[in-house]
């Protein structure tokens, strides 16, 4: 099953693709965020996206809520997730990304991207390591219970 990946921000949003088997995660693309281009424009563009690639379900990066409190990062990704699939007849699920923006700095600077790249490829590393993350996971732990839109 392929699957993309997103890795929502304000600013950017970071994206992902799996292969077709959902083996493997790669990094695929920056767009911009809602304060950048606005909300139709990034759902536009992710209708798009979502075509072409022939995904069958998304996942959405969401941190995981500390101590039982939710941040306004992961209301953000909820809400933003839900918006998604009102849009779209295909899954859309959450997934835990707690430090995926700080390992895939460490993975950009492992492989000597020089920093004037780093702030442009960072979004859509977190977003693969965040579809890394899924595509390990057990297939029962992949039916996660913040599931939006239709069912897998």
């Amino acid at each position: 099953m392929k699957t993309l990946c997103i890795d929502y921000g304000l600013k950017r949003v970071g994206l992902a693709v799996s292969d077709p088997g959902g083996a493997m995660a790669f990094a695929l693309d920056t767009l911009p965020g809602p304060d950048q281009g606005g909300r139709d424009a990034l759902f536009a563009a992710l209708a798009r996206v979502i075509a072409e690639q022939c995904a069958e379900e998304i996942v959405v990066g969401y941190p995981e809520p500390a101590e039982g409190r939710y941040s306004l990062s992961a209301r953000r990704a909820a809400n933003f997730a839900a918006s998604l699939a009102r849009r779209t007849a295909l899954p859309v699920k959450l997934m835990d990304e707690t430090l995926s923006s700080e390992e895939a700095l460490e993975r950009l600077r492992q492989a000597g991207v020089k920093p004037g790249r780093v702030k442009e490829l960072l979004d859509r590393q977190a977003a693969a390591l965040i579809l890394e993350t899924y595509l390990a996971a057990p297939a029962s732990a992949r039916a996660v219970a913040a599931t939006f839109g239709s069912t897998p």
